[in-house]
This record gives C-alpha cells, structure tokens and sequence, in this order.
C-alpha cells in the first residue's frame, strides 16, 4: 500500500485546512492510500479524522516520517504567503527540501499562493514550486503569482481540495436548526487588520435578528476567532450562540446544514455551507 505524508497548516486550530485534509485523505484512501499528515496536534487529528499524525514541529519525528512515506503532499491552504511572517514559507519550503533530499516525490496540490512580498519569501516559494514533481492551484490568481515569482514548470488549475468533502446525509423529517422558535444564520468572521469587524459582525447580528433570524457565530480558527466572537457578543451587550466548541469540520458542515444561511468572512465557510 502506498503511503503518502500530508503538509500544511494542519491539527492547529483550523477547521478549513482540517477540511482540506479530510477530504483529501478520505478520498485518496478509497484508492488504497494510506495518509499521516504533519500536525500541531497529533491525538486529535486521529481522533477526528482517523488520519495518524506526526508532531510538525519536531524536525527529527518529521525527518523520519518522510523517510517512512513513499511522497510528501501538500492538500491545500494559504501556505506560502508571508503576510503573516516569512517563517511559514520558510518551514514548508524547508521540508519540501527535506523530502528531495530524501528522493521521495512531493506534490502541492490545490494551493493558494501569495500574496508573498518579502525577498526571501518569493526566493523559497519558486524554490518549492520548481523542486515539486506536480503543482496543482485552486484559482488563477494563484498561478499568476507563481508566473510573476518565475516558475515555468506545467501547473494545473483545479478547485479547494475542501470540495471533496462528502456532503451530509439527508435525513428525512429533520427541520432546519432553529434557536427559540427563529431560523438561524451562520456568521464565520475572522479579524481583519485595521478593521472593526467586531463592529461589523454585531451590526450584522443585530440586523439579522431584527428581520427573524438567530445568528448563531462560527469560529473557523480557534486560535484568532474565538477571541473575535467574544468582542461580537460584548457589542451585542449579551451572548449569541456560537459553535465555538465544534472542533470537526465535518460537524460544522452538518449544522450549517439545517441552517438557513451563512455569512462567512472566511473562504472555507462559505465552502462548508
């Protein structure tokens, strides 16, 4: 059985890149593939998506891993960009290294990449692309960006890998989600930098309820949204529902289901509903 080790912003938090994963590791496995993936939190990825992980920031356990798959994938997500900080860029072009070194192949598949601005971020991003045996993007702006960067290489255009995710049973009888009586709407904000979007999000909410609808608030990454729906519930000068205790995003997916719905500030939200 063939073995293929996952990368990227994974088991940390996200539940969009969680989504990537699953769908990726859940489809290729109907093909007699076995995946681990790369995670910030071995225990529950198994736990949730049945998927073995190994501890992303211990190089030597990561060394390993690769030496023990047959390819080294990378299933999706904004990971090369340096918005955040040109150390993202900086550990996934590092283990695609690692992985040449090793002779093992490396695909990135359904990445979205930019905006990178830095020297060394569009330096170690085109050295990525290029050392990569396939590269598939989600959108064309994506491969724009790679063409600016210099890559000449073929790339293919596809879609998120998130919309590989099975799509929730229906089952018959079962009414929309309701909180006291009122049909819901999804909210999935996310901070903007110099954006009041706890402002926005509480106008939004305070609208929604105002023409029948229960705003129920999605934190899509634990780490930068739960803080945000806190603010959103301050401004509203009570709480609103959340879902901030929802760590599947399979989980998400089939809540937003019965909802009647979502307004998301984050692209696999929009994906989920």
């Amino acid at each position: 059985m063939a073995r293929i080790l996952l990368a990227g912003y994974l088991g940390s938090g996200n539940l969009g890149d969680d989504a990537i994963m699953a769908a990726f590791a859940e489809t290729i496995g109907r093909y007699g593939v076995e995946c681990s993936a790369l995670s910030g939190n071995p225990e529950e990825t198994y736990r949730l998506h049945h998927v073995a992980g190994v501890p992303r920031k211990d190089m030597a356990a990561v060394e390993k891993a690769i030496q023990a798959h047959d390819a080294l994938v990378f299933p999706g997500g904004s990971i090369f960009q340096d918005v955040t900080s040109v150390r993202s860029v900086a550990y996934y072009a590092k283990l695609v290294e690692m992985a040449k070194k090793a002779k093992k192949r490396v695909y990135l598949v359904g990445q979205g990449v930019g905006p990178v601005n830095s020297f060394f971020g569009k330096r170690w991003t085109l050295q990525a692309f290029r050392s990569a045996d396939g590269v598939a993007v989600r959108d064309p702006q994506s491969l724009e960006a790679l063409r600016t960067l210099g890559l000449k290489t073929p790339v293919r255009t596809t879609a998120d890998t998130a919309f590989l995710m099975t799509e929730p049973a229906q089952v018959e009888g079962v009414e929309s989600f309701g909180v006291g009586g009122m049909r819901t709407v999804a909210i999935a904000p996310r901070p903007v930098k110099n954006v009041d979007v706890a402002g926005l999000a509480a106008e939004l909410c305070a609208r929604a309820h105002k023409e029948g609808y229960m705003p129920v608030l999605i934190p899509m990454d634990r780490n930068e949204d739960v803080p945000l729906i806190q603010k959103i519930s301050d401004r509203q000068g009570g709480k609103i529902p959340d879902l901030r205790k929802v760590v599947s995003p399979y989980e998400v997916m089939n809540r937003m289901d019965r909802m009647d719905l979502c307004v998301s500030f984050r692209l696999h939200g929009g994906i989920l509903a």
